[in-house]
């Protein structure tokens, strides 16, 4: 086993033992902070809808096994709420595959596909642990490599600053690996279910 398998392991044991012993250890994020964390640019597009009355915003590695856990239940929550919306935020702990997966997400959104390009990464079965992985990944997903590493050439002190934005988010909230979830101004373990993430919707929509 590699060292950052190794991490990657001991990350979802730890999340996952959060979940399943119903530890939450839901901190309060003052609403200036919230309103930052939310201001442009972001690199992404949100998701669901634009009259939203809560905010969720993730915190995540497309080579995290925990984020890739949490990826339905965050779609199932979107899905079923109207008034819900969702912001991820690029947080590549897992070295410099998980950089140019990033990258790759913010070329392909720039060229408004950033829907295909997520879910192909996210969506993966085996680990990304290399450029050459990431590659293959969105090629077989239908991206043109070329084009996506032009952007990335013309774009990358753009995105670069994104990154470095999001790790310092982070790093002030207090994360110490992915997933990091706020739900409204909740701060929150990942690798929820989709039961919990609808308790913290409730318990943000009733204020504190």
């Amino acid at each position: 086993m590699t060292k950052r398998k190794f991490f990657v392991l001991l990350s979802s044991l730890v999340a996952l033992l959060t979940v399943y012993t119903g530890a939450q250890a839901i901190d309060s994020v003052p609403s200036a902070a919230v309103k930052a964390i939310l201001a442009e640019p972001l690199g992404t597009p949100a998701i669901g809808s634009a009259q939203a009355d809560v905010t969720l915003v993730e915190y995540f590695d497309y080579n995290c096994p925990v984020c890739r856990h949490l990826e339905p239940q965050l779609r199932k929550l979107v899905q079923g709420d109207p008034q819900v919306r969702l912001i991820r935020k690029d947080w590549p702990v897992f070295g410099e595959a998980s950089v140019y997966a990033a990258y790759c997400v913010f070329a392909a959104a720039r060229a408004g596909k950033y829907p295909a390009a997520h879910d192909a990464l996210i969506g993966s079965a085996k680990d990304l642990d290399s450029k050459e992985e990431v590659q293959e990944v969105l090629r077989d997903a239908g991206f043109d490599l070329h084009r996506i590493d032009a952007d990335i050439a013309l774009h990358e002190s753009e995105y670069a600053a994104i990154l470095a934005r999001n790790k310092r988010e982070a790093a002030e909230l207090g994360l110490r690996g992915t997933p990091g979830l706020i739900v409204g101004n909740q701060l929150a373990p990942g690798g929820m279910d989709a039961a919990q993430l609808k308790s913290l919707v409730q318990r943000a929509r009733q204020g504190p």
